[in-house]
């Protein structure tokens, strides 16, 4: 290699690490995907987002079948007072800002997390072809995502009402939201982030009353949960395009539909909190982000309403994992992050032929590789110490 190719390559990878470079890709996958989906008349979830705020104004209920999309709305009533500003505009430029939007508070959400600015650009060009996929089904799942990082960051940085701020607001959306919850024990002031959560949560709560009225929003929550009941029955299907979980790997790898979810969440939740034992290693940053990356994955593995767009909660648990390592990384934790790059990230895309894709489709097998990675996670948690985890926060 001569010295004109390593300066170009020098120039090329400076210019890849700033992060104004990082938002100007993501900012032009947001304006493609909303801009081509919109064109194709491709944008059947926006629709349903746009109406929530519409049949809140009408008080009508949000979660029926309406001739103006196909699918129901499985979002808590908040969520019309967060689509309202894209609700009122046309549809082609409602569509873009709001992926605007949802770009934008992942960024803000990988940005804000106490590593060094390196890291995290990193982080978001490891998430920027699975944005890319969410993007183009206009999913919430994007700043959902940024929201648990919100709710990682400031409680770490002992912003505790703001944390809860973001939890309380992501679980009133979405209830992905409530695993914010799993950072309580990194915060000493457990007082005032469970005051500003209860607080958060009852204005939240009110806040749709504004636009529409208090019979209305307390009927509504009742109607949500019996949508969220109803959808859970609905996803456990061999051939569907939800249940790429766990669950969903062993049910379509045996070929019955009647495995419950119940004894997989069992195991995973014990698996989920051993590492809760290991109380000296609280303190130290490296074991606070492993967990922020197992909450991500998690939330995702063990969710059959899991389906492709989803993934990108579960592939920044995936990126952070990986950008935590101890470099230089081993050989083994690069071959299990290219392979979930390629079988997690890429798998939809037209690098897979057909057929194959249709496979990994019916088998859930987009699941498989953030499973290793989760119980890697929980192993690593276990065993290492994680003070000797060199990880710089300017």
């Amino acid at each position: 290699m001569n010295t004109f190719t390593k300066i170009n390559l020098g120039k090329l990878s400076s210019l890849l690490l700033k992060k104004q470079c990082v938002f100007a890709i993501y900012l032009i996958l947001a304006l493609v995907a909303g801009f081509k989906q919109y064109h194709h008349h491709s944008y059947n979830n926006y629709l349903i987002f746009k109406y929530v705020y519409w049949h809140t104004i009408d008080l009508e209920n949000l979660y029926n079948n309406y001739p103006e999309y196909f699918d129901s709305n499985h979002y808590g009533p908040v969520f019309s007072i967060f689509i309202a500003p894209f609700a009122v505009l046309p549809d082609g430029l409602g569509c873009i800002l709001w992926n605007i939007a949802n770009i934008t508070i992942l960024l803000w959400g990988i940005y804000s997390l106490p590593i060094s600015l390196n890291k995290r650009t990193i982080i978001a060009w490891i998430c920027a072809h699975e944005t890319l996929t969410a993007l183009f089904s206009f999913q919430f799942n994007i700043a959902l995502t940024g929201l648990i990082l919100l709710s990682f960051s400031h409680l770490i940085k002992k912003k505790e009402v703001q944390s809860a701020f973001f939890i309380a607001f992501g679980t009133l959306v979405k209830l992905y939201g409530i695993v914010g919850l799993a950072f309580f024990f990194f915060t000493k002031n457990k007082l005032k982030f469970i005051i500003g959560g209860l607080i958060a949560f009852a204005v939240l709560f009110v806040f749709p009353m504004v636009i529409s009225s208090p019979a209305f929003v307390i009927q509504s929550y009742s109607d949500w949960y019996h949508s969220l009941a109803h959808k859970n029955d609905l996803n456990a299907s061999l051939t569907s395009f939800q249940d790429i979980s766990l669950m969903g790997i062993v049910r379509r790898a045996t070929g019955s539909v009647n495995i419950p979810n119940l004894p997989f969440l069992l195991v995973g939740l014990i698996l989920f909190a051993l590492p809760y034992l290991r109380i000296k290693q609280y303190k130290y940053i490296g074991f606070r982000l492993m967990l922020l990356a197992s909450t991500l994955i998690f939330t995702v593995i063990f969710s059959s309403g899991s389906e492709s767009p989803t993934y990108i909660i579960a592939f920044a648990g995936v990126a952070i994992w990986f950008t935590v390592q101890q470099n230089p990384k081993k050989g083994w934790i690069i071959a299990l992050f290219i392979f979930a790059f390629i079988l997690t990230s890429l798998s939809p895309t037209d690098i897979f032929p057909r057929p194959v894709k249709e496979f990994i489709r019916l088998y859930s097998l987009k699941a498989l590789p953030c499973v290793i990675i989760w119980l890697t996670i929980i192993y690593q948690m276990m065993k290492e110490d994680f003070e000797s985890y060199l990880i710089a926060d300017k």
